[in-house]
């Protein structure tokens, strides 16, 4: 498993430092290269390489207060482009799988839910890199929220609109970068 680096976490004059807050996935390491099942099916060519499944990530280390966290996924070389937003994964989760689901509520993991990504392919949950002329980085960030819900969110919600949302609530965030 490969551990990115601790970003964000707040804290307090009065309160002791937190412990890290790390993201990780076994598919790629920090600043790795992002393997082919996690790049975006769209654009053409039929590379069967490409499934468009996310990666499994894993985090450990969140502040204690945390309710709930989310993902945010961006290109950093395209204007920040958002690729992925999951919000509302319960504080008992710790991880993710492998190809979360493209519905607005995945079974896995329970009461989570996805945004709808409009672009080159248009459905709910992940769009991996689509990047096909050029090597982009792209930004995976867990993000504790004080919140257990997002309840201002719903299923026509925009990327942007969700990242706002996450970013308010969140009290400590880790990330994770790949190439592709």
């Amino acid at each position: 498993m490969f551990v990115a680096w601790l970003v964000g976490v707040p804290t307090t004059a009065s309160a002791a430092a937190p412990a890290a807050f790390a993201l990780s996935s076994t598919a790629f390491a920090n600043g790795g290269l992002i393997p082919k099942i996690h790049e975006c099916t769209s654009g053409g060519g039929n590379d069967p390489g490409k499934k468009n499944e996310s990666p499994p990530l894993a985090w450990s280390g969140a502040p204690t207060a945390a309710k709930s966290y989310a993902i945010v996924m961006r290109d950093l070389d395209n204007a920040n482009l958002i690729h992925w937003v999951v919000y509302d994964i319960p504080v008992s989760a710790t991880s993710l799988p492998q190809n979360v689901a493209h519905v607005y509520q995945p079974p896995v993991p329970a009461g989570a839910r996805q945004v709808y990504y409009r672009g080159s392919a248009s459905l709910f949950g992940y769009q991996g890199p689509c990047s096909p002329s050029t090597v982009n980085t792209y930004e995976f960030v867990v993000h504790a929220l004080n919140q257990a819900s997002l309840t201002t969110l719903n299923s026509n919600s925009s990327t942007q609109t969700a990242a706002k949302a996450i970013t308010a609530a969140s009290i400590g965030s880790a990330r994770i970068t790949g190439e592709s």
